[in-house]
């Protein structure tokens, strides 16, 4: 099945490469990754190593690390905040001139994708400076060739709330890295339906009618419906509204022009919810699975948490860059749904048809770096000490059914890109934008026979 598929997207890099056909910013085929015919990616959110290893709330995923079976990476980073850009990097390659987690701006013909404009779509909680061009508003559907937006090492104003934790900043991660010219607006999944591959983003608690125009979701209600609801009025007002599980800023598949206008094997059919007809247990109990699966768990599962959340989903109480601080209840919850989700991947049939892949990963730290803050004995102020690097480090697992080498720790450097470029190296396809980067090195022990 997959080996069809490889010779064919192999064969469509030879061409491009022999024949000088411009695939903007698409490499070679990345080297030392095995041959892989399924690749689970399960992502979680915004907590680094240090929160989730030794974590007796976590205990399915520490018991992951104990394994033989699994590999994990202990100097893996984020390359920035706030969340849909790691989702936008880890698929594509790049932020494509978005730092921001604002919705896409759906269907929308008549505006120009940030790649071309130089815009940068960010969160302006503080005003950008002088020399940077930006704009907070919906995401215009990402296409085209472009430069996208700069990741600086310390942002001092995007997404930086003051007078709540003001002695934060916006922690971007390990390394700067500077925005970048010939950038494709595109991710895997367009690599992948033009090789004749098959993928799906399996999105838990989708609403039944799909992912289109919808931002927030709880599975029955929307954004775009849940004020025209008839009774909406007498609705109990606590804890209010509505929990918003899905989230379109979690589904970075949808905010790209091919997705939205749709196509053979590139279009709003490729995104799935976990349950029903076509959805990610259905797929598993048959076998029948995608080359690449991008699996998100709701905002409740992926311990990201809500605000109108119960205990086991309210947000972390003080992010300390530690385990002090966290909810014990939503760190519990996720480590749950990933017990759930690899022990269904394991159980079906798909597991046991070629090599294949489960990685786990976390999107982004929490803000908070790493450091441990110290309280000011005179006037309480809570600050970090100076001297350590903050930093944006990230737990990464990866079990494969071919490994026959021991399991490694690895303390290699690898970001989102490096998952990007790994995954396309196995499964046959030119390395992607950032992917192509010299300094981005392929995951080659923990993905090794």
């Amino acid at each position: 099945m997959s080996s069809k598929f490889r010779l064919t997207a192999l064969a469509l890099a030879a061409m491009v490469a022999t024949s000088g056909l411009a695939l903007a910013n698409e490499g070679d085929v990345p080297d030392g990754i095995p041959e892989l015919d399924h690749v689970f990616v399960i992502m979680l959110e915004n907590h680094n190593a240090q929160q989730i290893m030794g974590n007796p709330d976590a205990p399915f995923i520490n018991s992951m690390l104990a394994s033989p079976k699994v590999s994990y990476a202990t100097n893996f980073y984020g390359v920035g905040h706030p969340s849909s850009t790691n989702y936008l990097e880890t698929v594509g390659g790049s932020n494509f001139g978005v730092r921001s987690d604002n919705a896409p701006d759906w269907h929308n013909t008549s505006c120009e994708p940030n790649l071309r404009t130089g815009v940068v779509n960010a969160d302006l909680s503080l005003p950008a400076p002088s020399s940077i061009n930006a704009v907070s508003s919906n995401v215009c559907p990402i296409a085209g060739v472009g430069t996208d937006a700069e990741t600086p090492a310390i942002d001092s104003w995007n997404e930086v709330t003051p007078g709540t934790f003001n002695f934060l900043a916006n922690i971007d991660g390990f390394k700067s890295i500077p925005a970048a010219q010939g950038i494709d607006g595109k991710t895997i999944a367009d690599q992948l339906a033009a090789a004749g591959g098959s993928w799906k983003t399996y999105q838990e608690t989708l609403p039944l009618a799909g992912p289109d125009g919808v931002d927030y979701s709880n599975g029955t209600v929307t954004d775009a419906n849940f004020a025209k609801l008839p009774n909406v009025a007498n609705l109990p007002s606590n804890p209010g509204s509505y929990v918003k599980a899905y989230a379109a800023k979690h589904n970075p598949f949808v905010y790209f022009k091919s997705v939205q206008e749709g196509s053979k094997g590139l279009s709003f059919d490729n995104v799935r919810p976990f349950d029903g007809i076509g959805g990610l247990y259905a797929d598993l109990a048959t076998g029948r699975v995608p080359s690449f699966s991008f699996i998100a768990p709701n905002q409740c599962n992926d311990m990201h948490g809500r605000g109108n959340g119960d205990s086991f989903c309210g947000w972390d109480p003080l992010p300390t860059g530690t385990q002090v601080g966290l909810n014990p209840g939503l760190i519990a919850q996720g480590d749950a749904t990933v017990a759930r989700l690899v022990g269904s991947i394991k159980a079906s049939p798909a597991w046991k048809d070629g090599r294949n892949a489960i990685v786990v990963i976390w999107d982004e730290n929490d803000y908070s770096g790493v450091k441990t803050l110290v309280q000011d004995p005179t006037t309480g102020a809570m600050s970090y000490p100076a001297g350590t690097p903050f930093t944006n480090n990230v737990l990464v697992t990866v079990e494969t059914n071919y490994r026959r080498s021991p399991k490694v720790v690895s303390n290699n450097y690898y970001n989102h890109f490096s998952l990007l470029r790994s995954i396309e190296g196995g499964l046959g396809l030119p390395c992607l934008n950032h992917a192509c980067d010299a300094n981005v090195s392929v995951m080659a022990d923990m993905f090794a026979k």
